[in-house]
């Protein structure tokens, strides 16, 4: 087992359960405790988790959103693969209009290098695009980043959003459904949501089938704003049914 699946099993099990020991955990990857101990000390450096004696507890709340750093080797493949997919939907020459969070980062990663004019709205997106072919144009909004997530967000951010109007928009979520719409756990990222929908003429949504049928709970708007949805094969079908006769275009990888 790698490092990377060895820290996402630990994270899960100590997420779900709310604390767990480095003997449950040694057990349960088959790693030894001396390992464990090292892993959690990683992962409580990085705002996973929090060490405790003999083990570890959760810092979550119900309904709070993962650290970025856990969320980023959460279904990683499928994000991949939304990725390439929301690429392939974007010609050359468009400008775009890229979203926080970390299947949007993917994106990034796959836009870099393209004929294309990008604005992304993280500061880890911007430093991938950063050194991009001089074929990619980066554009860098004003804003203030939220801790530990990278996502530019305030009133300079929003002043960026209505000063320029983009091809397309590539949105990121934490919930979407027919019913709830489109939603997230932070109420300054929902503003700058809400404000990136209304400065472009097209909307794509990626995200990964664990944010179907989910609602967090700052509103952004309902489902009808989304032009796409990349997802991937986790995806609940009803939801996506549901989506689909509401009007979203679904593409499922």
């Amino acid at each position: 087992m790698s490092n990377a699946d060895r820290h996402r099993l630990i994270a899960q099990a100590v997420r779900e359960s709310g604390s767990a020991t480095v003997l449950k955990l040694a057990e349960l990857t088959g790693a030894s405790e001396m390992t464990i101990r090292r892993d959690l000390d990683t992962l409580a450096a990085q705002g996973i988790l929090e060490r405790v004696r003999g083990g570890a507890r959760t810092l979550l709340l119900r309904g709070e959103e993962p650290p970025f750093a856990l969320r980023a080797h959460e279904a990683a493949e499928a994000k991949r693969r939304i990725a390439a997919e929301v690429s392939s939907l974007i010609a050359d020459g468009e400008t775009v209009l890229l979203d926080s969070g970390t299947t949007c980062l993917e994106v990034a990663r796959l836009l870099r290098g393209r004929p294309v004019t990008v604005m992304p709205l993280s500061l880890q997106a911007i430093h991938i695009l950063s050194d991009s072919p001089s074929r990619t144009t980066l554009m860098v909004p004003g804003g203030r980043p939220r801790a530990a997530e990278g996502a530019l967000t305030g009133p300079l951010t929003l002043a960026s959003l209505s000063a320029l109007r983009f091809d397309t928009a590539v949105v990121g979520c934490c919930g979407l459904s027919a019913a709830e719409g489109l939603t997230a756990y932070d109420l300054d990222d929902a503003v700058v949501k809400k404000a990136s929908i209304a400065s472009t003429r097209r909307v794509i949504a990626a995200a990964d089938g664990s944010k179907l049928g989910h609602t967090a709970h700052a509103y952004v708007g309902p489902s009808t704003l989304l032009h796409s949805l990349v997802t991937d094969s986790t995806a609940p079908a009803d939801e996506v049914a549901a989506l689909e006769g509401a009007g979203t275009v679904v593409k499922t990888v």
